[in-house]
């Protein structure tokens, strides 16, 4: 399977986990929701990195490059993210989100000297294109609950742009190491457990904002696993299988299209049919997906 397919994968699966998290980080909280998911991934990531045989393949230096990248692209850009859908609801959020596509080919750029040419960049600009004309144009009136803001819109504006700037500068630290014999699952554990660990300490402090809103049930604890499985233990660990073998900037390009795979998926559970210029991104989307996977 190449790359670009990984990455597309990574994205369905933030998709469907950006939909059943709404209901119990509304309910948790951002910090708390975040915290008890982290806590479950890194128990599933460390035992199947176990089991594999994984831990095995990690060096301390290459650990504190992932422990640094959990701690950007995870600790902060994970809590910020859910704080964000809490205020603006799932689409748009992830539509913020997606921004992460621009700093990571940026950064690849000009740290990695990525180059993208010929049909990947016309298929770059495609996807890009679709994404933007979603999120610019694709409004309209929704009656939903998760299309209502709650707080102020700037609010929600800083923290999506802060958790996909953090998600590309996870990406972008964790790449070197991605190049070497370490585990994915073993390395995404490690920044998972460097993730739950600062989120840990945050709890043991009393710091007010890691404080649940309402306390955990076993009926959200069970969403919340499941959640992470999708989003975190296969989700991220397919992102990193990706920059083992492909250029950040299309990872990163390919793997934003969440906004657009979402869609659908908003229609079927809200019974409101998204707006003819989003089906229009997604199908600029798409055609320039195919463009780079077929180049």
């Amino acid at each position: 399977m190449g790359y670009e397919w990984l990455a597309l994968g990574a994205a369905l699966l933030w998709a469907i986990s950006s939909l059943i998290s709404v209901a119990p980080a509304r309910h948790l909280g951002a910090f708390a929701y975040s915290r008890w998911r982290m806590a479950c991934v890194t128990i599933m990531l460390s035992s199947m990195a176990w089991f594999n045989g994984g831990w095995f393949s990690v060096q301390l230096d290459i650990a504190l490059i992932m422990m640094l990248s959990g701690l950007i692209g995870i600790f902060i850009g994970d809590t910020a993210l859910f704080a964000c859908f809490n205020r603006i609801g799932p689409r748009r959020g992830g539509l913020l989100f997606s921004c992460h596509a621009i700093f990571s080919a940026l950064l690849g750029i000009w740290l990695f000297d990525e180059v993208l040419a010929g049909w990947k960049l016309i298929g770059s600009v495609l996807v890009f294109s679709g994404v933007a004309t979603a999120i610019f144009f694709g409004q309209r009136k929704q009656n939903h609950q998760w299309e209502t803001t709650r707080g102020q819109w700037w609010i929600a504006i800083v923290l999506g742009l802060t958790a996909a700037l953090c998600q590309s500068l996870g990406a972008i630290i964790a790449k070197p190491a991605m190049s070497t014999a370490i585990d994915p699952i073993a390395a995404s554990a490690i920044r998972m457990a460097t993730a739950f660990g600062a989120h840990f300490l945050l709890r043991l402090l009393q710091v007010p904002i890691a404080k649940p809103i309402n306390p955990i049930s076993w009926p959200i604890l069970g969403i919340v696993a499941l959640n992470g499985l999708l989003a975190m233990a296969f989700g991220m660990t397919l992102i990193l299988y990706a920059l083992r073998f492909g250029d950040v900037g299309v990872v990163a390009l390919l793997s934003s299209t969440t906004p657009i795979i979402i869609l659908p998926l908003l229609w079927w559970h809200t019974r409101q049919r998204p707006a003819f210029t989003a089906w229009l991104g997604a199908l600029l989307a798409v055609c320039g997906t195919a463009l780079i996977i077929s180049n």
